[in-house]
């Protein structure tokens, strides 16, 4: 069975999505736009945290929808993307403020303790946030995380046109990833939308999904720092206290190698590595995915 059979005999056999209730929360001076399922009594709550550095929550709804059967799920749009509010000076913006957001939205909607779920750049505000507040992560569910250190970012772009075959190649070769360091937001949006297909392991699967050009100038601004200053969270990945589980494709274009460092390094730390799956297992291999997420909440 092909991943794009895989995918939609998922589709039909998987429960229809819930409400998801939009509102809007006040944390740390700005206006957050979060939007949560039922609660589910007895269980942990899930924050769930995109990845894309630009994206609204849109690009993990309705993919996560059948956690919620089990879990209230809370998302959320982050600062300056989807209609969060943006911070004043955007181009200053680091991921760092994204992970202090994390305590403080939990403070704001009155939940002593939750679980966390990110994925892609998601991972690493997870990780930075899980490691600021101690206290209040349960569990935490890593998916296709970024590396702690950069150099994994250093070759993707290379990565990806290898993975990539006529017109979706010809659209990525056309950007040279040294203008990425500048922050412009229309120039990060195109070249998220160029890069897309070459997340996939199943290049048809990933022709059937193409994300929003999304802008954000506190987004861009973020991933440009990034990408011009680098990173290292060694040091805070050692601090999370959180039991975690990285969930990681097998032919994700962020190798299993960084995956794997990170397991090491994170104190109370597990890895599931999901075959014939790129950066979107919960697509690709939706049975397996969500077997071992849900296995590892519980």
């Amino acid at each position: 069975m092909s991943a794009r059979e895989r995918f939609l005999a998922y589709r039909r056999t998987a429960p229809r999505a819930p409400h998801l209730e939009p509102s809007t929360v006040t944390a740390r001076g700005l206006r957050f736009a979060v939007f949560r399922t039922p609660e589910v009594p007895g269980a942990s709550p899930l924050l769930c945290i995109n990845g894309g550095m630009v994206y609204s929550h849109v690009l993990l709804w309705p993919a996560l929808a059948p956690l919620a059967a089990r879990r209230q799920l809370i998302l959320y749009d982050q600062r300056g993307r989807g209609l969060s509010q943006t911070p004043p000076g955007a181009r200053a913006a680091r991921i760092e403020h994204d992970a202090l957001d994390v305590r403080a939205l939990r403070e704001a909607l009155g939940i002593a303790q939750w679980d966390m779920f990110g994925h892609s750049w998601g991972g690493g505000i997870a990780m930075l946030g899980a490691a600021e507040d101690p206290d209040g992560i349960r569990n935490l569910v890593l998916v296709d995380a970024v590396g702690l250190t950069p150099e994994w970012l250093t070759a993707l772009h290379d990565v990806a046109l290898s993975r990539l075959h006529g017109d979706a190649r010809a659209r990525l070769a056309a950007f040279d990833p040294a203008m990425l360091l500048d922050p412009e937001p229309g120039r990060q949006a195109e070249y998220n939308r160029a890069l897309y297909p070459a997340w996939f392991h199943d290049g048809e699967l990933g022709a059937m999904f193409s994300p929003p050009l999304a802008r954000s100038e506190t987004g861009a601004a973020v991933v440009a720092r990034l990408r011009r200053d680098g990173f290292d969270w060694r040091e805070a990945a050692a601090r999370i206290r959180a039991r975690t589980l990285l969930v990681h494709g097998a032919s994700d274009m962020i190798p299993v190698s960084q995956a794997e460092r990170t397991a090491a390094l994170i104190p109370r730390a597990e890895m599931r590595l999901i075959p014939d799956a790129g950066h979107m297992p919960f697509w690709e291999q939706p049975d397996l995915f969500f077997a071992a997420v849900d296995a590892f909440l519980a």
